[in-house]
């Protein structure tokens, strides 16, 4: 029987073969859901997709795009919203 913290489904179960030649269950965290973008809910490109002890260690770069609004709204959206502002 698991541990009561690893009864739950919020662990992805995992089969492992030993090099002793048997299979033993491990389990894992599973991972976040990919990031939308704000304004139409599409898929960001660019933005990983780890638990926050992984984002952190990545560097400043790679966390989000260097761009105004990385990480928030997707390009075109983005796109868009300069050119209202623009427009003003």
């Amino acid at each position: 029987m698991p541990e009561l913290r690893y009864r739950s489904r919020s662990y992805r179960r995992m089969r492992k073969n030993t090099p002793g030649g048997e299979n033993v269950l491990r389990y894992k965290k599973k991972k976040p859901s990919k990031h939308v973008c704000a304004e139409c809910g599409s898929v960001l490109n660019g933005v990983p997709r780890g638990r926050p002890y992984e984002i952190s260690k990545l560097s400043k770069s790679q966390k989000k795009p260097n761009r105004p609004f990385g990480g928030y709204l997707c390009s075109s959206c983005a796109r868009k919203h300069f050119k209202n502002e623009a427009r003003k």
